[in-house]
This record gives structure tokens, C-alpha cells and sequence, in this order.
């Protein structure tokens, strides 16, 4: 119930007036059953900016960490996120994969769209990054069609960090479904994983017109994370 009040009342309206969103290739959303809906990651805007432009409820995967923050501001966003009707999910241990796989899985079963970011976290610099398998096992298992989405303008409009959005254009657009059907009963096998989720990256990639890492975000900005911290506090020297 509040997801519509939000979508249609509170905050889609407000989301449109204020980034006033190109649409392309609507017509690729299938008006029934499942699918999965699987995009780029520039933005937190990017949470409720592609719920509020399609027909169909969306729900997404989102990290554990929107529904853990401590305070007002933290149980605010619990409270949003929650009423919205998004899945917390742990990326930390082992585990964390399984968790989200299982979740996805549950979604699809019920014939709705699945929201999912391939890239695992939100890109820290605007390039496109190496995609995790977790996409290619849902949509095998569940034997649903992917369809690549791309988010171009949200880096601009509300890069990381920055909580009030700049006045930017977006564009929302998304590609034709893709059907893996010929991979049918080999979610096991790693080769077909990898092979699945770089089609899905590459179709991603042809919608943003971004750079792409052939690298996991999340390795790169730990990297990035320890340069700066190494500058910052450089080793002395052994005597």
C-alpha cells in the first residue's frame, strides 16, 4: 500500500518534476510475469527513480546497510526502504551470495520484477564495472528473461556523497529482453555463468555508452581506498 502512495503520491511526482527523466524502450517491461530488470549503478537516486517510471512494482535487492544506519536519519531510511517494499541483503561472509540468490528467487517466483545491479555496489567514478554471476543464476533458475537497463545522467545529478541532487537530465532506457533459455539446467557451471553475465554487462553497456572495468567495483575501490590511506599515512622507513 505505501509503495503505491509513495510511487504515485509522495515521491514519484516530486522525482519527475525534479529530474524530469527521459524514458526509452518502455515497451521492452513485459506487462506480466517475472522477469528481472538488471541496470547500472551511479546513483542512490537510482532506487526510486526507475520504480517511479515503470507501470509494474519493482523490488529490488538493496544492502543490509540502508536498514542498519544508527539514528533519525538511519531509521528514517530503514522505515523507507522497508515501506517500499526493497530486501535487505548481507554482502559480507561467505554466505551473502546465497542470500541474495535465494531472495531474488523468492521474488521471481511470484511473477513480479526483480531489481538487481550485476555490479554488486554503486559505481564511485561513473564507469561500468565486471558484473557478478548472482544475475545469471537467478535467471536460469527461474528461467525468466533479463532485461538491461541503463541510468545515464544520475552520476551528475547526485554523485556519491552528495545528499540534494543537482539540476541534471537523465535519461532511463531500457534494451530488448534477453532470453537464456538455450542455457537451460547449467546454472552450475561457471564457464556459462561468467559467459551470461558479460552478454548482460556488454547489453548494459551498449544502453550507457559508459567505460568499462573489466574488474569487480568493490576490488577497486578497495584498492583505490589503500592508495589514499597510504599517501595520507606513507610507511616510514626502517632504520
Amino acid at each position: 500500500m505505501f509503495y503505491y502512495l509513495l510511487k504515485y503520491v509522495l515521491l514519484g511526482p516530486l522525482l519527475r518534476l525534479v529530474f524530469r527523466p527521459r524514458i526509452e524502450g518502455l515497451e521492452h517491461i513485459p506487462e506480466s510475469g517475472a522477469a528481472i530488470v538488471a541496470g547500472n549503478h551511479l546513483s542512490f537516486s537510482d532506487h526510486f527513480l526507475m520504480p517511479a517510471v515503470l507501470t509494474r512494482r519493482i523490488t529490488f535487492l538493496a544492502k543490509a546497510e540502508y536498514f542498519t544506519g544508527p539514528g533519525l536519519k538511519g531509521r528514517l531510511t530503514a522505515f523507507f526502504f522497508r515501506s517500499a517494499g526493497q530486501i535487505p541483503v548481507d554482502r559480507s561472509g561467505k554466505e551473502a551470495g546465497q542470500a541474495a540468490i535465494r531472495e531474488g528467487l523468492g521474488v521471481l517466483s511470484k511473477d513480479e520484477l526483480l531489481g538487481i545491479y550485476p555490479e554488486g555496489t554503486r559505481s564511485h567514478d561513473g564507469r561500468l564495472y565486471k558484473g557478478k554471476v548472482g544475475v545469471a543464476v537467478m535467471a536460469l533458475k527461474a528461467g525468466v528473461p533479463v532485461i538491461p537497463c541503463a541510468m545515464i545522467g544520475t552520476f551528475e545529478a547526485q554523485p556519491p556523497g552528495k545528499v540534494i541532487p543537482n539540476v541534471h537530465p537523465v535519461v532511463i532506457r531500457f534494451g530488448k529482453p534477453l532470453d537464456f533459455s538455450r542455457y537451460d539446467g547449467m546454472e552450475n557451471e561457471k564457464a556459462i555463468l561468467r559467459a551470461i553475465t558479460d552478454e548482460i554487462m556488454y547489453a548494459i553497456l551498449k544502453l550507457s555508452d559508459q567505460e568499462y572495468v573489466d574488474q569487480y567495483a568493490a576490488v577497486v575501490k578497495a584498492e583505490e581506498a589503500a592508495a589514499a590511506k597510504e599517501r595520507k599515512f606513507p610507511r616510514m622507513p626502517l632504520s
